[in-house]
């Protein structure tokens, strides 16, 4: 199966789609992506961990030490009341963005 690539921006978007559902720790946020996308997009470490520290900076989620489901010690993430209005306003945008695109792509 062929992975996806990301546009830019829109692994801001998915991963407060993630933390709306519920807090977890960034493995998890990892593995829920992948599950959920059916293994076509994986976020590597890389990449998620930056992601997750600007959204905090941003105020958008907030983190605490945790444990995680094998009782280790994690930073967990949670949504923050900005991160839900944030998350909100880039739903409507994608929304359109998809629509429009859809549209492009039945020309011709």
């Amino acid at each position: 199966m062929t992975r996806l690539n990301l546009l830019q921006g829109t692994l801001d978007l998915i991963v407060l789609k993630v933390l709306s559902g519920e807090p977890l720790h960034g493995y998890a946020i990892a593995q829920r992506i992948r599950e959920v996308s059916r293994e076509l997009l994986q976020i590597e470490e890389g990449s998620l961990y930056p992601a997750l520290y600007r959204m905090e900076k941003k105020g958008w989620i907030r983190s605490r030490w945790g444990l995680t489901e094998k009782q280790r010690q994690a930073r967990v993430y949670s949504l923050t009341p900005l991160g839900r209005k944030h998350l909100v306003a880039e739903e409507t945008n994608w929304e359109a963005l998809a629509g429009v695109m859809g549209r492009i792509m039945k020309l011709g």
